[in-house]
């Protein structure tokens, strides 16, 4: 019976890993798109196109922009990543 039910757990690791590699993927990919896109974007369109700054300024208001995004995402990892831990320690506590 005990082989039974560690051989039902054994998916749940794999999956466990998987879901974390997926997780770590997604954000590497927006900590690289994201930023970029929002420094490039909002330096033409909003800063220097809708604002009509200078291209000087827009540099540095876009460079901003950026910053914060990169700030957005690592939090955003650093809360899904804590739950995720959270969840899994509690499902762990309950075997």
């Amino acid at each position: 019976m005990e082989r039974e039910d560690k051989a039902a757990l054994e998916p749940r690791k794999g999956s466990s890993l998987a879901s974390t590699l997926r997780t770590l993927l997604f954000f590497t990919t927006l900590m690289i798109l994201l930023p970029i896109g929002l420094y490039f974007s909002s330096k033409a369109y909003l800063f220097e196109g809708a604002l009509g700054m200078s291209s000087r300024d827009g540099y540095f208001y876009a460079a901003v922009v950026a910053v914060l995004a990169v700030h957005v995402v690592l939090a955003l990892f650093v809360y899904v990543a804590w739950n995720e831990g959270s969840r899994q320690w509690r499902e762990g506590k309950r075997d």
